[in-house]
Protein backbone atom coordinates (compact mmCIF):
# COMPACT_ATOMS: atom_id res chain seq x y z
CA UNK A 1 0.00 0.00 0.00
CA UNK A 2 1.10 3.57 -0.58
CA UNK A 3 0.79 4.33 3.12
CA UNK A 4 2.35 1.01 4.14
CA UNK A 5 5.65 2.45 5.38
CA UNK A 6 3.97 4.97 7.70
CA UNK A 7 1.43 2.43 8.93
CA UNK A 8 4.23 0.00 9.70
CA UNK A 9 6.01 2.59 11.86
CA UNK A 10 2.82 3.36 13.80
CA UNK A 11 1.79 -0.26 14.37
CA UNK A 12 5.27 -1.55 15.19
CA UNK A 13 5.76 1.36 17.61
CA UNK A 14 2.70 0.16 19.51
CA UNK A 15 3.68 -3.52 19.46
CA UNK A 16 7.23 -2.84 20.61
CA UNK A 17 6.58 0.21 22.77
CA UNK A 18 3.65 -1.20 24.73
CA UNK A 19 5.73 -3.87 26.52
CA UNK A 20 8.93 -1.78 26.71
CA UNK A 21 7.51 1.52 27.99
CA UNK A 22 10.60 3.30 26.63
CA UNK A 23 10.17 6.00 24.00
CA UNK A 24 13.84 6.28 23.05
CA UNK A 25 14.39 2.51 22.83
CA UNK A 26 11.32 2.15 20.60
CA UNK A 27 12.39 5.03 18.36
CA UNK A 28 15.93 3.72 17.90
CA UNK A 29 14.97 0.07 17.40
CA UNK A 30 12.30 0.80 14.80
CA UNK A 31 14.09 3.75 13.20
CA UNK A 32 17.10 1.77 12.04
CA UNK A 33 14.82 -0.52 10.04
CA UNK A 34 12.05 1.90 9.05
CA UNK A 35 14.05 4.94 7.88
CA UNK A 36 14.95 3.42 4.46
CA UNK A 37 11.27 2.49 3.97
CA UNK A 38 10.11 6.00 4.86
CA UNK A 39 12.72 7.54 2.55
CA UNK A 40 11.44 5.43 -0.36
CA UNK A 41 7.89 6.50 0.50
CA UNK A 42 8.85 10.17 0.01
CA UNK A 43 9.44 11.37 3.58
CA UNK A 44 12.24 13.87 4.08
CA UNK A 45 14.73 13.36 6.92
CA UNK A 46 12.99 15.61 9.42
CA UNK A 47 9.43 14.40 8.73
CA UNK A 48 10.54 10.77 9.00
CA UNK A 49 12.32 11.51 12.28
CA UNK A 50 9.23 13.28 13.60
CA UNK A 51 7.01 10.27 12.81
CA UNK A 52 9.50 7.88 14.42
CA UNK A 53 9.66 10.04 17.56
CA UNK A 54 5.86 10.29 17.73
CA UNK A 55 5.62 6.52 17.53
CA UNK A 56 8.21 6.21 20.28
CA UNK A 57 6.31 8.62 22.49
CA UNK A 58 3.28 6.36 22.16
CA UNK A 59 5.25 3.70 24.03
CA UNK A 60 4.99 5.74 27.24
CA UNK A 61 1.19 6.01 27.09
CA UNK A 62 0.41 2.51 25.79
CA UNK A 63 -0.61 -0.51 27.88
CA UNK A 64 0.61 -2.82 29.30
CA UNK A 65 3.60 -0.89 30.74
CA UNK A 66 2.91 2.85 30.20
CA UNK A 67 6.33 3.85 31.47
CA UNK A 68 7.42 4.13 35.09
CA UNK A 69 5.05 7.04 35.83
CA UNK A 70 2.00 4.79 35.46
CA UNK A 71 3.10 2.69 38.44
CA UNK A 72 3.40 5.91 40.41
CA UNK A 73 -0.18 6.86 39.50
CA UNK A 74 -1.35 3.64 41.11
CA UNK A 75 0.70 4.46 44.23
CA UNK A 76 -0.56 8.06 44.49
CA UNK A 77 -4.23 7.08 44.04
CA UNK A 78 -3.99 3.83 46.05
CA UNK A 79 -5.57 1.82 43.24
CA UNK A 80 -4.49 -1.30 41.38
CA UNK A 81 -2.27 -1.01 38.32
CA UNK A 82 -5.01 -2.71 36.30
CA UNK A 83 -7.22 0.33 36.97
CA UNK A 84 -4.53 2.57 35.47
CA UNK A 85 -4.27 0.30 32.42
CA UNK A 86 -8.06 0.44 31.96
CA UNK A 87 -8.03 4.24 32.08
CA UNK A 88 -5.35 4.37 29.38
CA UNK A 89 -7.14 2.20 26.80
CA UNK A 90 -9.32 4.74 24.95
CA UNK A 91 -6.78 7.64 25.04
CA UNK A 92 -4.17 5.26 23.61
CA UNK A 93 -6.50 4.17 20.80
CA UNK A 94 -7.26 7.80 19.94
CA UNK A 95 -3.54 8.69 19.98
CA UNK A 96 -2.71 5.99 17.45
CA UNK A 97 -5.80 6.90 15.41
CA UNK A 98 -4.35 10.40 15.16
CA UNK A 99 -1.03 9.00 13.93
CA UNK A 100 -2.77 6.76 11.37
CA UNK A 101 -4.69 9.76 10.02
CA UNK A 102 -1.45 11.74 9.79
CA UNK A 103 0.14 8.90 7.83
CA UNK A 104 -2.78 8.75 5.41
CA UNK A 105 -2.46 12.50 4.81
CA UNK A 106 1.32 12.10 4.35
CA UNK A 107 0.59 9.64 1.54
CA UNK A 108 -1.18 12.40 -0.37
CA UNK A 109 1.29 15.15 0.57
CA UNK A 110 4.40 13.23 -0.44
CA UNK A 111 2.74 11.57 -3.45
CA UNK A 112 3.77 8.10 -2.28
CA UNK A 113 3.43 5.34 -4.83
CA UNK A 114 3.43 1.57 -5.00
CA UNK A 115 7.14 1.80 -5.81
CA UNK A 116 7.72 2.34 -2.12
CA UNK A 117 6.61 -1.19 -1.29
CA UNK A 118 9.08 -3.51 0.42
CA UNK A 119 9.11 -7.12 -0.71
CA UNK A 120 9.29 -9.49 2.26
CA UNK A 121 10.90 -12.89 2.42
CA UNK A 122 7.81 -14.23 4.19
CA UNK A 123 4.17 -13.26 4.59
CA UNK A 124 2.78 -11.76 7.76
CA UNK A 125 1.08 -15.08 8.56
CA UNK A 126 4.35 -17.01 8.11
CA UNK A 127 6.21 -14.60 10.36
CA UNK A 128 3.48 -14.74 13.01
CA UNK A 129 3.40 -18.54 12.88
CA UNK A 130 7.17 -18.72 13.41
CA UNK A 131 7.53 -15.99 16.05
CA UNK A 132 4.11 -16.18 17.73
CA UNK A 133 5.69 -16.48 21.16
CA UNK A 134 6.85 -12.86 21.05
CA UNK A 135 3.21 -11.80 21.44
CA UNK A 136 3.31 -13.19 24.96
CA UNK A 137 5.23 -10.04 25.94
CA UNK A 138 2.08 -8.01 25.24
CA UNK A 139 -0.06 -9.91 27.72
CA UNK A 140 2.32 -11.49 30.26
CA UNK A 141 2.39 -8.62 32.78
CA UNK A 142 -1.38 -8.07 32.62
CA UNK A 143 -1.99 -11.80 32.84
CA UNK A 144 0.06 -12.17 36.02
CA UNK A 145 -1.67 -9.16 37.62
CA UNK A 146 -5.10 -10.57 36.79
CA UNK A 147 -3.92 -13.80 38.37
CA UNK A 148 -3.30 -11.89 41.60
CA UNK A 149 0.41 -11.09 41.54
CA UNK A 150 1.66 -7.66 42.62
CA UNK A 151 3.06 -5.35 39.89
CA UNK A 152 6.62 -6.07 41.05
CA UNK A 153 6.18 -9.85 40.94
CA UNK A 154 4.25 -9.61 37.66
CA UNK A 155 7.20 -7.86 36.03
CA UNK A 156 9.62 -10.42 37.48
CA UNK A 157 7.70 -13.45 36.21
CA UNK A 158 7.00 -11.77 32.85
CA UNK A 159 10.77 -11.39 32.49
CA UNK A 160 11.21 -15.09 33.28
CA UNK A 161 8.56 -15.94 30.66
CA UNK A 162 10.36 -13.81 28.06
CA UNK A 163 13.60 -15.64 28.81
CA UNK A 164 12.02 -19.11 28.60
CA UNK A 165 10.07 -18.54 25.37
CA UNK A 166 13.15 -17.04 23.66
CA UNK A 167 14.36 -20.66 23.29
CA UNK A 168 11.37 -21.50 21.11
CA UNK A 169 13.46 -20.32 18.16
CA UNK A 170 17.22 -20.72 17.73
CA UNK A 171 17.58 -17.20 16.32
CA UNK A 172 16.12 -15.52 19.43
CA UNK A 173 17.47 -17.87 22.12
CA UNK A 174 18.94 -16.02 25.12
CA UNK A 175 22.18 -17.94 25.53
CA UNK A 176 24.56 -16.75 28.31
CA UNK A 177 26.25 -14.05 26.22
CA UNK A 178 22.92 -12.55 25.11
CA UNK A 179 21.48 -12.89 28.59
CA UNK A 180 24.40 -11.08 30.23
CA UNK A 181 24.20 -8.27 27.65
CA UNK A 182 20.45 -7.90 28.25
CA UNK A 183 20.83 -7.84 32.04
CA UNK A 184 23.66 -5.31 31.75
CA UNK A 185 21.61 -3.04 29.49
CA UNK A 186 18.58 -3.29 31.78
CA UNK A 187 20.65 -2.45 34.85
CA UNK A 188 22.13 0.64 33.20
CA UNK A 189 18.67 1.90 32.20
CA UNK A 190 17.38 1.25 35.74
CA UNK A 191 20.15 3.43 37.20
CA UNK A 192 18.89 6.45 35.26
CA UNK A 193 15.33 5.87 36.49
CA UNK A 194 16.50 5.33 40.08
CA UNK A 195 18.51 8.56 40.16
CA UNK A 196 15.62 10.53 38.66
CA UNK A 197 13.08 9.09 41.12
CA UNK A 198 15.41 9.72 44.06
CA UNK A 199 15.84 13.38 43.13
CA UNK A 200 12.12 13.76 42.46
CA UNK A 201 11.36 12.13 45.82
CA UNK A 202 13.43 14.77 47.61
CA UNK A 203 11.52 17.51 45.78
CA UNK A 204 8.18 15.90 46.65
CA UNK A 205 9.21 15.62 50.31
CA UNK A 206 10.19 19.29 50.49
CA UNK A 207 6.97 20.38 48.77
CA UNK A 208 4.83 18.20 51.04
CA UNK A 209 6.48 19.20 54.33
CA UNK A 210 6.49 22.93 53.59
CA UNK A 211 2.90 23.06 52.27
CA UNK A 212 4.14 24.60 49.02
CA UNK A 213 1.89 22.33 46.96
CA UNK A 214 -1.33 23.63 48.49
CA UNK A 215 -0.07 27.20 48.31
CA UNK A 216 0.82 26.75 44.66
CA UNK A 217 -2.65 25.34 43.93
CA UNK A 218 -4.27 28.38 45.56
CA UNK A 219 -2.16 30.69 43.41
CA UNK A 220 -3.16 28.86 40.20
CA UNK A 221 -6.86 28.93 41.08
CA UNK A 222 -6.65 32.63 42.02
CA UNK A 223 -5.04 33.53 38.69
CA UNK A 224 -7.66 31.47 36.85
CA UNK A 225 -10.44 33.28 38.70
CA UNK A 226 -11.98 29.97 39.71
CA UNK A 227 -12.43 28.94 36.06
CA UNK A 228 -11.87 25.22 35.49
CA UNK A 229 -10.90 25.77 31.85
CA UNK A 230 -8.24 28.37 32.71
CA UNK A 231 -6.99 26.24 35.60
CA UNK A 232 -6.58 23.27 33.25
CA UNK A 233 -4.75 25.45 30.70
CA UNK A 234 -2.42 26.89 33.35
CA UNK A 235 -1.79 23.42 34.77
CA UNK A 236 -0.91 22.00 31.35
CA UNK A 237 1.53 24.87 30.76
CA UNK A 238 3.15 24.35 34.17
CA UNK A 239 3.60 20.62 33.55
CA UNK A 240 5.00 21.30 30.09
CA UNK A 241 7.48 23.92 31.37
CA UNK A 242 8.70 21.61 34.15
CA UNK A 243 9.02 18.85 31.56
CA UNK A 244 11.46 20.99 29.56
CA UNK A 245 14.11 20.36 32.20
CA UNK A 246 13.34 16.89 33.55
CA UNK A 247 12.22 13.55 32.02
CA UNK A 248 8.70 12.12 32.15
CA UNK A 249 8.78 10.35 35.51
CA UNK A 250 10.27 13.26 37.43
CA UNK A 251 7.92 15.72 35.71
CA UNK A 252 4.89 13.69 36.72
CA UNK A 253 6.02 13.25 40.34
CA UNK A 254 6.67 16.97 40.81
CA UNK A 255 3.44 18.13 39.16
CA UNK A 256 1.27 15.47 40.80
CA UNK A 257 2.13 17.11 44.12
CA UNK A 258 2.02 20.80 43.21
CA UNK A 259 -0.46 21.00 40.31
CA UNK A 260 -3.00 18.17 40.64
CA UNK A 261 -4.55 19.61 43.87
CA UNK A 262 -5.63 22.71 41.93
CA UNK A 263 -7.80 20.61 39.61
CA UNK A 264 -9.12 18.46 42.46
CA UNK A 265 -10.17 21.59 44.40
CA UNK A 266 -12.39 22.58 41.47
CA UNK A 267 -14.23 19.26 41.46
CA UNK A 268 -12.15 17.20 39.03
CA UNK A 269 -11.91 13.54 40.17
CA UNK A 270 -8.45 12.72 41.46
CA UNK A 271 -7.89 9.98 38.86
CA UNK A 272 -8.77 12.36 36.01
CA UNK A 273 -6.45 15.05 37.43
CA UNK A 274 -3.53 12.62 37.69
CA UNK A 275 -4.08 11.25 34.17
CA UNK A 276 -4.21 14.84 32.89
CA UNK A 277 -0.87 15.54 34.59
CA UNK A 278 0.58 12.28 33.25
CA UNK A 279 -0.27 13.00 29.61
CA UNK A 280 1.27 16.47 29.70
CA UNK A 281 4.31 15.15 31.55
CA UNK A 282 4.81 12.75 28.63
CA UNK A 283 5.32 15.78 26.36
CA UNK A 284 8.78 16.17 27.88
CA UNK A 285 9.79 13.22 25.68
CA UNK A 286 9.47 15.49 22.62
CA UNK A 287 10.23 18.88 24.22
CA UNK A 288 13.71 20.44 24.03
CA UNK A 289 16.20 20.52 25.65
CA UNK A 290 15.36 16.97 26.84
CA UNK A 291 13.63 15.90 23.61
CA UNK A 292 15.17 12.44 23.77
CA UNK A 293 13.09 10.67 21.11
CA UNK A 294 13.33 13.37 18.37
CA UNK A 295 17.06 13.79 18.95
CA UNK A 296 17.55 10.01 18.70
CA UNK A 297 15.43 9.90 15.54
CA UNK A 298 17.37 12.80 14.00
CA UNK A 299 20.62 10.91 14.61
CA UNK A 300 19.23 7.96 12.64
CA UNK A 301 17.83 9.97 9.72
CA UNK A 302 20.68 12.51 9.74
CA UNK A 303 18.12 15.29 10.10
CA UNK A 304 18.14 18.55 12.03
CA UNK A 305 17.33 17.75 15.69
CA UNK A 306 15.25 20.87 16.28
CA UNK A 307 13.34 20.65 13.00
CA UNK A 308 12.70 16.98 13.76
CA UNK A 309 11.36 18.01 17.18
CA UNK A 310 8.92 20.44 15.55
CA UNK A 311 7.79 17.69 13.17
CA UNK A 312 7.20 15.34 16.12
CA UNK A 313 5.05 18.04 17.74
CA UNK A 314 2.99 18.19 14.56
CA UNK A 315 2.31 14.46 14.75
CA UNK A 316 1.60 14.32 18.50
CA UNK A 317 -0.17 17.59 19.34
CA UNK A 318 -3.72 16.70 18.15
CA UNK A 319 -3.92 13.82 20.61
CA UNK A 320 -2.55 15.89 23.48
CA UNK A 321 -5.57 18.16 23.55
CA UNK A 322 -7.60 15.08 24.48
CA UNK A 323 -6.89 15.26 28.26
CA UNK A 324 -9.01 18.44 28.46
CA UNK A 325 -12.05 16.27 27.68
CA UNK A 326 -11.82 14.26 30.88
CA UNK A 327 -11.27 17.22 33.22
CA UNK A 328 -13.76 19.75 31.85
CA UNK A 329 -16.89 17.57 31.94
CA UNK A 330 -17.96 14.76 34.32
CA UNK A 331 -19.06 12.64 31.37
CA UNK A 332 -15.61 13.14 29.87
CA UNK A 333 -14.28 10.73 32.47
CA UNK A 334 -15.96 8.11 30.28
CA UNK A 335 -12.84 8.32 28.10
CA UNK A 336 -11.05 6.81 31.08
CA UNK A 337 -13.81 4.18 31.41
CA UNK A 338 -14.74 5.66 34.82
CA UNK A 339 -17.81 7.79 34.11
CA UNK A 340 -19.84 8.84 37.18
CA UNK A 341 -22.90 6.70 37.93
CA UNK A 342 -25.33 9.54 37.16
CA UNK A 343 -23.98 10.02 33.61
CA UNK A 344 -25.96 8.24 30.88
CA UNK A 345 -24.00 5.85 28.63
CA UNK A 346 -25.06 7.66 25.45
CA UNK A 347 -23.35 10.85 26.67
CA UNK A 348 -20.12 8.93 27.08
CA UNK A 349 -20.45 7.48 23.57
CA UNK A 350 -21.18 10.94 22.16
CA UNK A 351 -18.10 12.43 23.85
CA UNK A 352 -15.90 9.63 22.47
CA UNK A 353 -17.26 10.25 18.97
CA UNK A 354 -16.83 14.04 19.10
CA UNK A 355 -13.33 13.66 20.56
CA UNK A 356 -12.47 11.33 17.67
CA UNK A 357 -13.83 13.85 15.16
CA UNK A 358 -11.88 16.62 16.92
CA UNK A 359 -8.61 14.70 16.69
CA UNK A 360 -9.23 13.99 12.99
CA UNK A 361 -9.94 17.68 12.37
CA UNK A 362 -6.80 18.77 14.23
CA UNK A 363 -4.75 16.20 12.28
CA UNK A 364 -5.89 17.76 9.00
CA UNK A 365 -5.24 21.27 10.29
CA UNK A 366 -1.77 20.39 11.58
CA UNK A 367 -0.86 18.76 8.26
CA UNK A 368 -2.46 21.58 6.22
CA UNK A 369 -3.89 18.83 4.03
CA UNK A 370 -6.88 16.50 3.78
CA UNK A 371 -7.62 15.56 0.15
CA UNK A 372 -5.56 18.44 -1.26
CA UNK A 373 -3.56 21.30 0.22
CA UNK A 374 -5.76 23.44 2.48
CA UNK A 375 -6.65 27.01 1.78
CA UNK A 376 -6.12 29.36 4.72
CA UNK A 377 -9.79 29.44 5.72
CA UNK A 378 -10.03 25.65 5.46
CA UNK A 379 -7.05 25.15 7.74
CA UNK A 380 -8.41 27.65 10.27
CA UNK A 381 -11.81 25.92 10.14
CA UNK A 382 -10.22 22.53 10.80
CA UNK A 383 -8.18 23.82 13.74
CA UNK A 384 -11.08 25.72 15.31
CA UNK A 385 -13.42 22.75 14.75
CA UNK A 386 -10.92 20.44 16.43
CA UNK A 387 -10.58 22.71 19.45
CA UNK A 388 -14.36 23.02 19.79
CA UNK A 389 -14.95 19.28 19.46
CA UNK A 390 -12.53 18.42 22.25
CA UNK A 391 -14.39 20.88 24.49
CA UNK A 392 -17.35 18.86 25.80
CA UNK A 393 -20.28 21.27 25.37
CA UNK A 394 -23.37 20.94 23.12
CA UNK A 395 -22.93 24.37 21.48
CA UNK A 396 -19.21 23.75 20.89
CA UNK A 397 -20.00 20.35 19.36
CA UNK A 398 -22.61 21.83 17.00
CA UNK A 399 -20.37 24.63 15.74
CA UNK A 400 -17.34 22.32 15.53
CA UNK A 401 -19.15 19.68 13.47
CA UNK A 402 -20.50 22.40 11.16
CA UNK A 403 -17.02 23.87 10.54
CA UNK A 404 -15.55 20.40 9.99
CA UNK A 405 -18.27 19.46 7.50
CA UNK A 406 -17.81 22.77 5.63
CA UNK A 407 -14.03 22.31 5.34
CA UNK A 408 -14.33 18.67 4.22
CA UNK A 409 -16.98 19.55 1.62
CA UNK A 410 -14.73 22.27 0.19
CA UNK A 411 -11.77 19.86 0.09
CA UNK A 412 -13.86 17.18 -1.59
CA UNK A 413 -15.16 19.54 -4.25
CA UNK A 414 -11.67 20.88 -5.00
CA UNK A 415 -9.80 17.61 -5.24
CA UNK A 416 -11.05 14.63 -3.29
CA UNK A 417 -14.02 13.85 -5.57
CA UNK A 418 -12.04 13.77 -8.80
CA UNK A 419 -8.88 12.29 -7.30
CA UNK A 420 -6.63 15.21 -8.16
CA UNK A 421 -2.93 14.25 -7.98
CA UNK A 422 -1.08 15.43 -4.93
CA UNK A 423 1.87 17.77 -5.23
CA UNK A 424 4.93 17.18 -3.07
CA UNK A 425 5.54 19.94 -0.51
Amino acid sequence: RRSGAGRTVVLSSFLLGGPSGSGVATTVTIGTVAWPMLEKAGYDRNAAGGLLAAGGLGAIISPPVLGAAAFLIAEFLKISYLEVLKMAVIPTCLYYLSLFLMVEIDTRKYHSSAGAEMRLQASAWQLARRFWFHFLSLVAIIGFMVWGFSPLMSVFWATVVAFVVSFFDRETAMWPRKLIAALSDGSKQALNVAATCAAAGIIVGVVGKTGLGLKFSSIVIAYAGGSLLLTAIYTSLIVWIIGLAVPVTASYIICAVIAAPALVKLGVPDFAAHMFIFYYAVLSEVSPPTALSPFAAAAITDGNPYTTTLQSWKYTLPAFLLPFVFVLEPAGAGLLLKAPAEVEWWRVVWIVLTATAGIASLAGGAQNWVFVRCRLWERLSLVVAGLLLVYPHPLADTVGLGLLALALLSQWLRGGRRGAPAVQV
